[in-house]
């Protein structure tokens, strides 16, 4: 019991730090600008930070290990390797340009209001259909965070699951309803740092453990249940793996592209100085976090109680080795305590980014952009925290499920934000001919193309994404590019107005 209380001593102070930023910054939102992008005043480490933060969720610490730990590195190895890719391309491609095209575009301060000025959308189709997207994905993604603080806090302290995923919930709708786009960032970049942390030290700390019992990881692979000539399989990225699968696990670095809580960080970097240190520090960061995900699943299988770990569900071996190791083996539980909060960091900068993106789609885009154009940005703040209370009670519905997926909850909202926006973002930075016909045919065909594809029954009782065991991301973007390539090639050019900032902002 006296352990227990260290590490509720941490989460409870870790808890108030997180909503004492969101009470500070909040007497820094003048305005709806620096409420949702923060001024555009960020610097590149908490830049960087913040937006692997935001990015990597409870699926890096919970759901990543797990799958790994269930049926080895290629498991979910080749997501990850997509999803490293995705990065990598997203901070050398898109970061710059789009931070560069958002300010000269009006201003942008999102996604939605980016399209309408890239295409001179003065009748707000473009604004109204991704808002619109953004709200309904953004919906299943947040129940996927809360989900995984469910899950967590149910774990550390025993708790009945909706008991803990209301106080997740609460905890991560307090500080983002306080204190907006600088609050978020701010507690990202903390988030951030305590997630590498635990990454890095728990599997180093229980390898040199088993390395004190005499234990290698091969004898403990084979006591969990892995066949002694099927150990090397366990760590091959291409045991049992077919092209639809490889192909699957590679599409995942294709939704980067069209990631509204990811894209709007490169949007609020301060300066081109500022963003060479975010891509530095952003890189690094994941390919740290990514690869050592994957040696938990690994050393998790070896280390732990398979039989246990099932029992309480593959999802949260990493939560139970924290507590194997810094309580039950090295008895320092203040330390299990912190590297807890890791988890809950990486569900939180989540959660907060999808609820204020969501917030902003809402309020921003659709009320004052669309439907009262004249609005005060005391109005629109306003309605922007009653879109988030109201975002928030509806994830929290979804995620009461004690059984549900937090993968599967990723996955779906992945593959529509991805399939949505990243065609659409890339032909707008990129190729001077996409007109509004073809942005607005873009924004549709990918969105429909993942619904159909994932939640439509429609070979033998099952959807087209289960019959063919293809990602509807890889789908759903090809579908996406192809309707944006010849819709704006069978309709009319771009004005010339359109023309003229594009290529201002190309430096012709």
């Amino acid at each position: 019991m006296g352990e227990t209380i260290w590490v509720i001593v941490a989460f409870v102070l870790y808890m108030l730090l997180m909503i004492g930023i969101g009470a500070v910054y909040s007497k820094k939102n003048v305005n709806s600008e620096d409420y949702f992008l923060g001024g555009r005043k960020l610097g590149g480490f908490v830049a960087a930070l913040s937006a692997q933060a935001s990015d990597m969720s409870g699926w890096l610490l919970m759901g990543l290990p797990g799958a790994i730990f269930l049926t080895g590195i290629s498991g979910d190895g080749w997501i990850a390797l997509g999803l490293l890719i995705g990065t990598i391309v997203n901070w050398l491609v898109v970061a710059s340009p789009l931070r560069k095209y958002t300010e000269k575009a009006g201003n942008s301060v999102t996604i939605p209001m980016f399209f309408e000025n890239r295409y001179d959308d003065k009748k707000k189709i473009l604004m109204t259909i991704s808002s619109v997207i953004i709200a309904f994905f953004f919906i299943v993604y947040t129940a996927s965070a809360f989900a995984s603080g469910g899950k967590l806090f149910s774990s550390v302290f025993d708790l009945d699951y909706t008991a803990a995923l209301t106080i997740g919930a609460i905890v991560i709708l307090a500080y983002t309803f306080l204190g907006g786009f600088l609050a978020v960032c701010t507690t990202d970049f903390i988030q951030g740092t305590l997630m590498i942390i635990g990454l890095l030290a728990v599997p180093i700390v229980a390898l040199a453990i088993m390395g004190k019992d005499g234990l290698t990881v091969t004898a403990g692979l084979i006591a969990n249940g892995i066949p002694e000539g099927e150990t090397g399989d366990f760590i091959n990225l291409f045991a049992g793996k077919k092209a639809t699968d490889i192909i699957s696990g590679l599409a995942w670095g294709l939704g980067y592209f069209g990631m509204p809580h990811i894209l709007v960080r490169f949007m609020a970097v301060k300066d081109e100085k500022e963003m060479s240190k975010s891509k530095v520090v952003a890189i690094s960061w994941v390919t740290l976090s990514l690869v050592f995900a994957c040696v938990i699943g690994v050393i998790g299988r070896a280390f732990m109680n398979y039989d246990e770990i099932m029992a309480a569900g593959e999802e949260r071996v990493f939560i139970e080795m924290i507590k194997r190791v810094f309580i039950s083996d090295i008895h320092v539980p203040i330390i299990a305590g912190i590297f807890l909060c890791g988890i809950l960091a990486a569900i939180m900068s989540t959660a907060d980014s999808q609820l204020l993106v969501s917030a902003s789609a809402i309020a921003e885009d659709i009320y004052k952009g669309v439907i009262k154009k004249d609005a005060d940005d005391k109005n629109v703040l306003r309605l922007s925290r009653i879109a988030i209370i109201v975002i928030a009670v509806v994830a929290y519905v979804i995620a009461l499920d004690p059984n549900s997926s937090v993968m599967g909850l990723v996955s779906d909202a992945w593959a529509g934000l991805g399939a949505a926006f990243g065609p659409l973002v890339l032909m707008s930075l990129f190729w001077k001919r996409t007109n509004l016909s073809g942005a607005i045919a873009g924004l549709v065909s990918g969105a429909v193309t993942v619904i159909l594809w994932d939640y439509i029954p429609f070979v033998s009782g099952v959807t087209l994404g289960k019959a063919t065991g293809l990602y509807s991301l890889a789908i759903g973007f090809p579908v996406s590019l192809i309707f944006i390539v010849v819709v704006s090639l069978l309709t009319k050019e771009p004005s010339k107005e359109v023309v003229k900032l594009f290529e201002e902002v190309k430096g012709k």
